[in-house]
């Protein structure tokens, strides 16, 4: 039996297949204007029994594709109960939304917290105040990790942080400062959505923006070791997907 998942987002695509319960592969893609290309792409020549979406993508998909779709919460918690086991608790910061969910003892979902209302605290986010502080991604990341201090943002509303931003930088603030001021916030929103899911055991950080050194040393500073970043982290809604439809 092969079984395969498809994470449709916002900025990327990931594929996963499983066959006879084992991971025989793994594809990830940045996505486009025209996402149902980009599946055809990552999909290739795979053969597959059966595929699951999942992702803001998901039902467009279900338009060409003969497949099961489910939610991203779904998704994100089988994957996460199935290859991470000790962790009971999952933060998933994506491209255009930040979900916070904690699983119960048997590892079926509790509770959940979900920004999907504003780009707020998200990749896009990130992106738009690199470039609102001319800064590349990898450049802003780099600042806010050897700011000596931080200088804080008021808002969180990405049309509003970036002219609050815009005004600072041009009243002359250091502009490392505020790159760490601005995962700070980030972070502290993150912590927030964690704690009115009730954090429980180990937290697996997932998501596009678990790939950033920043975020994840900040998070670390306060979670400590319960924090749990899979070695790829883009890819677990998609191990999710082919996983819960394979039997």
């Amino acid at each position: 039996m092969i079984s395969a998942g498809i994470d449709i987002g916002s900025r990327t695509i990931k594929l996963a297949v499983i066959e006879n319960g084992n991971v025989i592969l793994t594809r990830i893609k940045a996505n486009s204007y025209n996402p149902l290309e980009i599946c055809r792409e990552i999909l290739g020549d795979v053969k597959y029994d059966n595929i699951t979406a999942t992702g803001y993508g998901r039902n467009l998909f279900r338009n060409y594709y003969d497949c099961h779709v489910i939610t991203e919460i779904k998704a994100f918690s089988v994957g996460v109960k199935k290859f991470y086991p000790e962790c009971r608790t999952i933060l998933d910061i994506g491209g255009q939304d930040t979900k916070a969910i904690s699983l119960n003892d048997t590892g079926r979902i509790g509770k959940f917290e979900m920004n999907d209302k504003c780009a707020a605290g998200t990749g896009k986010f990130l992106e738009v105040m690199a470039t609102a502080l001319g800064y590349t991604l990898m450049e802003f990341i780099e600042a806010g990790l050897s700011a000596e201090k931080s200088t804080s943002i008021n808002s969180m509303c990405t049309v509003f942080a970036e002219s609050e931003v815009i005004s600072m930088v041009a009243r002359g603030q250091n502009r490392a400062a505020i790159a760490r001021g601005i995962h700070e916030t980030i972070c502290r929103r993150s912590l927030a959505m964690l704690k009115k899911v009730d954090i429980r055991g180990k937290v697996a950080f997932v998501g596009g923006v678990a790939m950033n050194p920043c975020v994840c040393k900040i998070l670390r500073q306060e979670v400590g070791p319960a924090l749990f970043i899979p070695e790829e982290p883009q890819i677990v809604g998609a191990l999710g997907c082919a996983y819960a439809t394979y039997s």
